[in-house]
């Protein structure tokens, strides 16, 4: 599997489902924005989600088939798109497609454990399931709750201590820039 080519470096947090990468995240994106990063955030759903609610314009129209629905105000705008006949699995190149590089620095990318880009994995040895390091090249560090056995050759970090994440983010982005 081939890289995926993106103008801003892109950064998957990686892991199973249910070991904290919501979590992490929203300790950590304040702790990069505030060292003046303008962060994009791709997270992959394992679900069917709605950001719309029954009984809102949008939501009406959507019901009524228009398949692309872009709201906008001056806070803020989305776009909605219906994709009933997909079966597969988003493609993480396509969805970046949608991103503006031009208003960010980093692009993190929450979930697509096994898509082809540098991440670092989250790893919970009490929820039972593999590291997807050593066979992920693209591991760059493993965030642990707990020692691991054996020591993996690759920086490994507090999962519990965001900014000690959010520093190796940020000297990876200083190495990344070189």
């Amino acid at each position: 599997m081939t890289a995926i080519p993106f103008p801003v470096p892109l950064l998957g947090i990686a892991a199973w489902s249910g070991t904290g990468k919501t979590t992490l995240l929203r300790r950590v994106i304040p702790l990069l924005c505030g060292e003046g990063l303008r962060i994009a955030l791709l997270k992959h759903a394992h679900h069917a989600f709605d950001v719309d609610h029954p009984g809102k314009d949008s939501y009406r129209l959507r019901e009524a088939g228009a398949e692309q629905v872009l709201v906008a105000s001056r806070q803020r705008w989305v776009l909605m798109a219906e994709t009933p006949e997909r079966t597969e699995r988003p493609d993480l190149a396509q969805m970046l497609g949608r991103l503006d590089p031009d208003a960010a620095d980093l692009v993190l990318v929450e979930g697509f454990k096994r898509a082809p880009i540098p991440k670092i994995e989250l790893h919970r040895p009490a929820l039972g399931q593999p590291l997807l390091y050593p066979r992920d090249a693209r591991v760059l560090a493993v965030a642990t709750d707990a020692p691991l056995e054996p020591v993996p050759a690759i920086p490994v970090l507090d999962l519990d201590d965001p900014a000690q994440v959010a520093g190796f983010i940020l000297d990876y982005l200083r190495k990344d820039s070189l």
